[in-house]
Order: C-alpha cells, then structure tokens, then sequence
C-alpha cells in the first residue's frame, strides 16, 4: 500500500472505526468479495445464552461415564424444564454415580429407570423420553441412534458417531430416516457451536480467504487416562472400562478425539477427502492397541491437500488447533484472525463484543440449546450426516496409517471394515484380534 492509499484509509478507518474487528473488504485491496455458499446454503446456529421455553420434556442418557455425566448437565443448564428419566449403562456403579450427581442438581431418577446391559439402550428409549443423550463409547453410537430414531426420539450424538465402514452407512442411512421424521439431532463436535467458529465459519463463506486450497489440522497433547485391570474384570469389563486405549471401542484417537480438528476443515469447506495417506506408531501407550500419533495427508477434489497431525505422548510439544488456507488470505484458530497474503489481519473474532452481548460462551452448553430450540420450535435439524463424514475421514486417515496404503474415499465407504464383536457379553475375548497393527511388510 503506497503513501497516500495508507493516508486514505487511516483517515476511512477513524471516521467509521472498525465494525465488529473487522476491516471494511475494500482495505483488503478493493476486491468484491466472491462468497463459497450463499445465505441460506450453510446453516448459521442461533446462540441464545438460553433455549426458549416450552413443553417439559423428557431426557434418557444412555452412557453414564464422564463424558455422559457432563454432557447431562450441560444439556440441564441449556433449558428449563428438562426432566432426566431414565438412565442406562453396562455397569451399575456408572448409574449410581450419574444418579447421585443428578439427584444433588434437584433430578430424582427412579431406580425402575435404571437399567444395565447391553441392551440397555433399548430400555432408555422405550421408557417414555422424547429425547435420549448417546454417550456410550464411539463403536455402539450408530446402533443407538438407529433404535432411537426407529422410536421417534430426538438424539443428541457424542463425537465420533462411528469408528468403521458399517457404522458410517447406518449413521448415513440413520440421518435420512430422522430428517424424513422431522427429528433433531446435534452431535458433540462443538465447535459448530462455539461463537468464535460460527463467526469465522460465516466470513469463510463469505470469501474473506478466497476458494480454500489447504490446511493444518493438530491435537497434539499429552497421554490420555487408562484403566489397569481389575481382579474380577472379564476380558469385556476390562476393555469397556478401558475403552479411550482399544481401537474397536474409540476408533483409536485419531478418529475419537482427533476428529474435533478433521471435522472442522471439512465443515469449512464442505467437501469430504478423496484419499488418505498417512503413517503412525505406538511408543508410549500403556494398555490397549492403539496408535500414539498419526500424521496423515488428506487429499480433496482440485488438488486440495490437508495435513492431518495429532499425538498423545507426555512431554511432547502440544497444540490444538486449525488452519485453513485460501487463494485470498488464511485464517487460523490460534487467534480466530483472518489475514490477507500479506499477513495483514482484515477480520477478528470480537471477543469483548460478544461477552458483552452474551453470557454463556460454553459450547458444551450452546450446542444443547441448539437441540432444544429446535425440539420445542418443531424444526428439523440433523447434524449426523456431516459428523459421519467427518467421522469417516479419520477412519480413512487410520486405516491409511495402520496399512501403509493410500487409502480411497469410495473404497472405506463400502468396505466391510466392522469392528462390532459377534457376541457381547462381559466374559473372555479373543485378545488375539487386538493387536498393534504394523504397517508394510519387513525383512
């Protein structure tokens, strides 16, 4: 910018201040902007600190681990008159803790509606809810949602929603049967509730980067939590207790937790990858048969590329976050700044605007009063679709590392690739089958 272009907007920019942090486009070189989406195209979440009041409705948690008893009062601080009737999980000792919790947040649950099992998901949804929380490890969220969408109850979807090829295509199928039943169903990637990426979102569709040509994606962070095994803990017990550390349960991280970060870019650009290739390893991990890292090369159409990393090893160097490249500019959640190619920042996220505005910020809290509103409007809303995609990616970029292979979009998506045991039952396994996988071949 010369001289008297920089005098020119330095007197715009003190007359007319800056909008929202953001610098009016035609600062950012006087080209229109060419928007990605139209309006109306790309769903914008409304985020009031609260979800509207209505009917009282009934709410099952199928999941009573620690994601489940959070996600349980998340949804409780999300509306009035939520009323939690029923609660299922494959062991007891889960129930009770949720039960107790629940009971000091003035929710009495009656023991009749308590139920363990496998088939206790069954017993949840049958019991009388209109609307269940799905927070069983990652492998049984499809059968789930595919019982409670059958019975015509409103789900709520723990992230990942599927580990393996046959989970996608119910998840897939599942979405269609929920939107022809004028359902509502969010799933636990929160970001598309989080304001900060709701904004960012809006302007990357409006073209503030450009037509997106790559990105980062990272979780790198330290060891998550095992379980060591319990005298009197069945192979079965073991591994569900166990279950963030066994790839048939979670998906291994890259698709359980790693997911967050996938999820985000193919939400931005609104297209799933064609091919995987990627490589990882275990070095650290205590129990289970997973990775410790993964880094995976995604390709999309028009020779798009996305570098996929996460890690979970102690005393690594650690960062989440995204970065998505444009032919205009770049964004970055680091910052949630959006900057021209001369790294010149034309928008931010006004963070002190929207405290200013609102209250609750927490997007395990918002995502909830998304789920609500449109329960109580009577507004379809399935959100299942687009985790499935973005759940089947990380199962692609897995698949890719544990085999050495580039791995193609149309061939996971109909492979017979299941991770589902023949028989459940808390007895012996065959831990044979639950081994590291060791890519290529050796000498």
């Amino acid at each position: 910018m010369n001289r008297r272009s920089f005098i020119g907007v330095s007197s715009m920019i003190g007359a007319a201040g800056l909008l929202g942090g953001t610098v009016l486009t035609s600062c950012a070189g006087g080209k229109k902007l060419v928007p990605l989406k139209q309006p109306g195209e790309y769903y914008i979440p409304e985020l009031p600190d609260k979800a509207i009041d209505g009917r009282e409705l009934k709410a099952g948690l199928i999941g009573c681990g620690g994601r489940g008893n959070g996600a349980i009062h998340n949804l409780l601080a999300a509306a009035n008159g939520i009323k939690v009737t029923a609660l299922g999980d494959v062991f007891q000792d889960r129930i009770d803790t949720v039960r107790e919790n629940l009971k000091k947040a003035g929710q009495e649950v009656p023991v009749e509606n308590c139920f363990t099992g496998f088939d206790a998901y069954k017993k949840v949804i049958d019991s009388g809810v209109d609307m269940v929380v799905v927070a069983t490890p990652p492998v049984f969220r499809p059968v789930h949602f595919q019982y409670a969408t059958e019975k015509g109850v409103h789900s709520f979807l723990e992230k990942p929603i599927s580990v393996d090829a046959k989970g996608y295509r119910t998840i897939m199928a599942t979405a269609k049967q929920a939107e022809a039943k004028g359902l509502s169903v969010v799933t636990g990637t929160q970001r598309h509730h989080q304001r900060p990426y709701v904004e960012s979102f809006k302007k990357i569709q409006e073209g503030y980067i450009g037509e997106i040509t790559g990105g980062n994606v990272y979780w790198n962070q330290p060891m998550l939590w095992y379980r060591e095994r319990q005298a009197g803990w069945s192979d079965m017990e073991w591994m569900i207790r166990d279950w963030v550390n066994w790839k048939w349960l979670s998906g291994d991280h890259i698709v359980e937790q790693h997911v967050h970060n996938i999820d985000v870019f193919t939400w931005m650009i609104g297209k799933h990858p064609l091919r995987a290739t990627g490589f990882g390893s275990r070095q650290r991990r205590v129990t289970g048969d997973q990775y410790d890292f993964f880094s995976v090369d995604f390709e999309f159409e028009n020779n798009v590329h996305l570098h996929s990393m996460c890690r979970q090893i102690d005393g690594c160097s650690n960062n989440v976050s995204e970065f998505v490249q444009g032919t205009k500019g770049s964004w970055s959640s680091t910052d949630f700044a959006i900057r021209d190619l001369q790294g010149n920042i034309i928008w931010q996220f006004d963070d002190a605007a929207a405290k200013a505005e609102f209250q609750q910020h927490d997007p395990y809290v918002l995502e909830h009063v998304d789920w609500v509103n449109h329960i109580r409007k009577g507004t379809t809303h399935v959100e299942a679709g687009e985790t499935g995609m973005s759940s089947l990616a990380g199962t692609m970029g897995r698949e890719s590392a544990y085999t050495g292979q580039t791995v193609n979009w149309d061939d996971i998506s109909a492979s017979d690739l299941d991770y589902m045991p023949e028989t459940l039952e808390l007895g012996p396994m065959d831990m044979s089958k639950y081994v590291v996988r060791v890519p290529g071949s050796g000498k």
